[in-house]
């Protein structure tokens, strides 16, 4: 494909979701916006898992607290704008990434997903147990939320779904943009050979425990980013949702079964658990069952996910076109 038609095609992507809401109405643009909230949350963690090798169980505490951090901002300071709020959230997952980063970064493997297990574990019941801060179980709502306002140029009033659609897709489209240029820097070619051998990469000078930590806390920010968005879409953050065992798994099965290692690997597994999510319960209600058949069935069949599939099928086509 060369760049031409990439160009056409990513033109053509753009315009389709800007009329989306317009053709298929509130209900499938709330959808979208899930979709695209998980999407990043996903791709910060592939940033750790699928580049760098460092698969991490309490991911989600870095999306809960951006979504905290956005709440507490809105609840307690009066007129605050819609950028700060978003700003907000990623300066709170900064914050903990900076704190827990070097008690991590020199660790690695089965010890780097249990010490996350257990530092997510301890955000979620230290956000059960501050209810004076975090409302407990009960969690942050009904905060007012700002309209995206530019002094003197322009005013939007963000409860307009439609609205919303599109300033949390322009977030997140940014953000993503922003990860897939970080993988194609240099630093990016250090960060995945880290990964595939991490002595040769210190035998050549290079410090590993600083990449990581670099790598660790540009994950944690952008984690956060879709916490804030997920706040602002709900307008409501509890414990359960925020910092739960769960959350933090999604984005693991995502990437999983969208292709570890690949920067559309985690886009294509959101999308393929909001397309499993929104079909099955229609029927019933047992989504976890379907979702962890579905991880079962990818690994035993297809362990490279769908970007792999995708990749195998183009390198078929390319064989076979050669021949």
């Amino acid at each position: 494909m060369n760049k031409k038609t990439k160009s056409l095609l990513w033109i053509a992507g753009a315009l389709f979701l800007l009329i989306y809401p317009r053709l298929f109405g509130i209900y499938y643009a709330n959808i979208v916006v899930t979709f695209a909230v998980y999407a990043l949350f996903a791709s910060s963690l592939n940033l750790l898992l699928g580049f760098t090798g460092l698969l991490s169980f309490g991911h989600a505490m870095y999306f809960g607290t951006g979504a905290y951090g956005t709440a507490l901002a809105l609840t307690h300071i009066p007129g605050l704008p819609l950028i700060p709020a978003v700003l907000a959230g990623l300066l709170a997952s900064l914050v903990l990434a900076l704190c827990i980063a070097p008690l991590v970064v020199r660790v690695s493997g089965n010890a780097f997903a249990m010490m996350h297990m257990a530092f997510g574990q301890l955000m979620f019941v230290l956000a059960l147990k501050l209810r004076d801060v975090t409302g407990g179980e009960d969690g942050i709502g009904g905060f007012d939320i700002p309209p995206f306002s530019i002094p003197g140029v322009i005013s939007l009033d963000m409860t307009d779904p439609i609205l919303f659609y599109y300033f949390a897709m322009t977030v997140i489209i940014g953000s993503l943009w922003l990860l897939w240029f970080f993988t194609k820097t240099p630093f990016g070619q250090i960060m995945v050979a880290v990964r595939d051998n991490a002595k040769r990469v210190d035998y050549l000078g290079y410090r590993v425990p600083h990449t990581k930590a670099v790598v660790y806390v540009i994950a944690g920010c952008f984690a956060g980013v879709a916490g804030s968005i997920y706040a602002l879409f709900q307008n409501l953050v509890a414990a359960y949702d925020a910092y739960g065992i769960l959350t933090s798994f999604v984005p693991v099965m995502m990437t999983m079964v969208g292709g570890v290692g690949q920067f559309f690997g985690p886009i294509y597994g959101a999308a393929i658990f909001g397309l499993i999510d929104e079909f099955t319960t229609r029927f019933t209600d047992r989504v976890e069952l379907v979702l962890g058949l579905v991880l079962v069935l990818v690994i035993m069949y297809a362990p490279y996910g769908f970007a792999g599939f995708i990749t195998k099928m183009r390198l078929r086509w390319a064989a076979r076109k050669a021949a």
